[in-house]
């Protein structure tokens, strides 16, 4: 019962969002290979995440960096890449990169013993090299169409199979299987030290983009292009990542 109470309101969210893929009737680019038919609605998801971000996330990540010294950041950081690292190799194997997953595994067993929990980089030390890999990602190189582009209430933006993954990437979380008196302070640092890790390309959105929601919105689009392809995204495929208006 524990870990169905932590997967309803994620999968409550999932299927919303299938559903509003699913009803979609917006004309679309055909050639936008993720398209942003419910703008108006995302729009509204986007100023609501901000909002809540300003009032409460942004001031207390800004108390984070302040209190934390900088090394100590680093070790949290450390911290709970390791925890969520076994996401990254289930999904290397997953993929078919299995000399890859075979040195992700390496590299949480040695971060999770030599690095202390994974607090120090240990494996980087000897040459196993951190990827990024996640169930949007697999389902991407199987072949799923990625539907439609969301902005999500309290997670931002994904796309719709990214969001329908996002059950996956949760249980495959050492996080996911902690108490709850253990799960909610951790779970709420990660969030405050993500959002330190993120401030700079923040302030960059709001700051220099004249219409901050489609900066964020490419942005992300490219991304996830850049992840799904190793770092060696087509250009075709890149232009056809941005969403039709």
């Amino acid at each position: 019962m524990y870990f169905v109470h932590r997967l309803v309101p994620v999968l409550a969210l999932v299927l919303l969002t299938g559903l509003i893929s699913a009803c979609a009737t917006t004309p679309v680019d055909e050639d936008a290979a993720v398209p942003d038919p419910y703008e108006d609605l995302n729009r509204s998801f986007y100023a609501f995440n901000n909002a809540l971000d300003r009032a409460i996330i942004a001031p207390a990540a800004d108390v984070y960096v302040t209190v934390t010294p900088a090394p100590v950041r680093t070790g949290v950081g450390n911290f709970f890449d390791n925890l969520g690292y076994p996401t990254v190799f289930i999904n290397a194997f997953l993929q078919g990169k299995f000399e890859q997953a075979f040195e992700d595994l390496g590299r949480f067993l040695f971060n999770s013993t030599f690095g202390l929990g994974g607090l120090i980089d240990f494996s980087s030390g000897v040459g196993l090299e951190r990827h990024d890999e996640d169930f949007g990602q697999t389902l991407a190189v199987w072949g799923f169409d990625p539907g439609i582009y969301h902005d999500l209430p309290l997670i931002g933006p994904k796309t719709s199979s990214e969001a329908v993954a996002i059950p996956a990437d949760m249980v495959t979380d050492v996080l996911f299987y902690a108490s709850s008196s253990v799960a909610f302070p951790l779970g709420l640092l990660r969030l405050v030290n993500k959002r330190a890790n993120l401030d700079s390309a923040i302030k960059l959105r709001d700051e220099t983009a004249l219409d901050p929601y489609v900066f964020q919105r490419e942005a992300y689009l490219q991304h996830r292009a850049y992840l799904i392809h190793d770092g060696d995204p087509p250009r075709d495929d890149l232009l056809a990542m941005q969403p039709s208006e």
